[in-house]
């Protein structure tokens, strides 16, 4: 695209570049500069700056400045610049980092991106994180990163860590959680979990130590990075998963559910049957409780079909769980020389705990041969139906 083009898309689509900075002297005024040769259209969030920035925004009396009294975050400066651009009736916005490792002349890749697109979308800049000169940390934090982003929504990306970014600003959350740097997880994350497309774009990066200041603080922002990610794994198993679960089955008749989630899911129909042989384990085993936390794990570990061996572990919902006491109980009796008329005595949980090794060890053994059986046929079944997919 031409520069004037590039201009035009900006004005059209309403797309705005946020900037938040702190204490970025050194390069704050080349990055506006560069900025400046695509729109005006900028909003600057002064985060608490206790060098110079000040001084310098009074340079640009035609950007859109907000300035927080105290430093509070790079999230809650980003927070703000959303709140400001969608007052004033932008759609878009655009972020990208004061401390001069963004390259302001790869906006047309993102305004472009855009364009290509049928939907509202999320972008982000994808580094070349293997270039010379990226600190091994960096690269070590976005594989991190890239890993749990993938586990969290399902989606596989190369680069999940980059500021630079495009987002539809009437499609992420309103509310948020965290004010730091690990806001650009959550916002990524959350808006994932609302069937928001998120893409990378390439992106070229400068890591200059004589001019960039990072703010990142390792031990502190990991360990708060890390105790979000837990609590969005947890309401990933627990809510998103069986949810998304819910609305597709909701979706589509259970003729065509079967069809297109079970039957023609990825995977070939070996990985499949393991699916379900999992699901059937973990469901007939005593983990009560941690049982959608387990199977989930253990697919993501052992690169399953995470749907079905969900379903499959659906075994031992309420009603059959009865029926599974008594099972294992009957199997665990000649091993440990345990009550074998147990069916005189009310199927609870009071029974297993007077009888647990008796419980533990027979539902092993249900788990096991049930698992067996399911997995060989369901694996045969498909095979008959689909033998290319073997």
């Amino acid at each position: 695209m031409t520069l004037p083009e590039v201009q035009n898309a900006i004005s059209e689509q309403k797309i705005c570049i946020v900037i938040p900075t702190y204490n970025n002297e050194k390069t704050l005024k080349r990055v506006i500069d560069g900025v400046l040769a695509y729109t005006q259209n900028i909003i600057v969030v002064n985060d608490g700056s206790t060098d110079s920035t000040p001084q310098i925004l009074k340079e640009y009396p035609q950007l859109t400045v907000l300035s927080v009294s105290e430093n509070k975050g790079k999230g809650n400066g980003l927070k703000t610049g959303f709140r400001k651009a969608t007052e004033l009736g932008y759609s878009y916005a655009i972020t990208i980092d004061s401390d001069g490792q963004h390259y302001p002349d790869d906006i047309p890749v993102f305004v472009e991106a855009l364009l290509a697109e049928k939907e509202e979308v999320l972008l982000i800049g994808n580094r070349n994180m293997s270039q010379d000169g990226i600190p091994k940390k960096s690269s070590f934090g976005n594989r991190f990163s890239n890993f749990w982003f993938w586990f969290e929504t399902g989606i596989k990306l190369e680069d999940t860590q980059s500021g630079y970014r495009l987002y539809p600003l009437h499609k992420i959350p309103k509310k948020y959680f965290t004010p730091k740097f690990e806001f650009e997880i959550e916002i990524i994350v959350r808006t994932a979990w609302r069937h928001v497309p998120v893409k990378n774009v390439p992106i070229k990066v400068l890591y200059d130590p004589a001019e960039r200041v990072s703010h990142f603080r390792p031990f502190k922002d990991f360990t708060r990075i890390s105790i979000l990610n837990t609590i969005l794994v947890t309401i990933t198993l627990l809510y998103i998963i069986p949810r998304n679960f819910i609305n597709n089955f909701r979706k589509k008749s259970f003729k065509k559910f079967i069809k297109e989630d079970v039957l023609e899911s990825d995977g070939s129909n070996r990985t499949k049957a393991l699916s379900i042989a999992l699901g059937v384990f973990i469901g007939f085993s005593p983990f009560w409780g941690f049982q959608t936390l387990l199977v989930i794990s253990l697919s993501v570990l052992f690169k399953l079909n995470k749907v079905l061996a969900f379903v499959a572990s659906n075994v031992s919902l309420p009603p059959f769980i009865p029926f599974v006491i008594a099972a294992s109980l009957f199997l665990g009796a000649p091993f440990v020389q345990g009550d074998s008329n147990f069916l005189s005595h009310e199927l609870n949980f009071d029974l297993i705990k007077n009888h647990l090794l008796q419980y533990v060890i027979g539902s092993g053994i249900l788990a096991t041969t049930m698992s067996a059986l399911s997995g060989i046929g369901v694996y045969l079944f498909l095979n008959k139906i689909n033998p290319e997919n073997s």
